[in-house]
């Protein structure tokens, strides 16, 4: 058998490396189901709107006046199609 020379071992690694990672591909492809591994810590990132320290005052002030120029647009709208 013919032996090979260092620059056909070192391509011949390179295409082994890319079958598996195209295997890797086409398995994470066909099988969605399968869970996500990562290690990378910024992979999940802190959410600003659930935080504890996030101030919801002022939505809950704002809602509650939204609400209420609701409710005063739907008493108009009552008056106004029973006089």
């Amino acid at each position: 058998p013919q032996q090979e020379d260092a620059d056909e071992a070192e391509e011949r690694a390179r295409i082994l490396e890319d079958m598996v990672q195209l295997k890797k591909l086409a398995v994470d492809y066909m099988h969605p189901e399968l869970p996500v591994k990562t290690t990378d810590a910024f992979a999940c990132g802190r959410n600003y709107f659930t935080r504890p320290s996030a101030e919801d005052d002022e939505e809950e002030a704002e809602r509650q006046l939204i609400l209420e120029d609701m409710a005063q647009l739907k008493k108009l709208a009552v008056d106004y199609l029973h006089p």
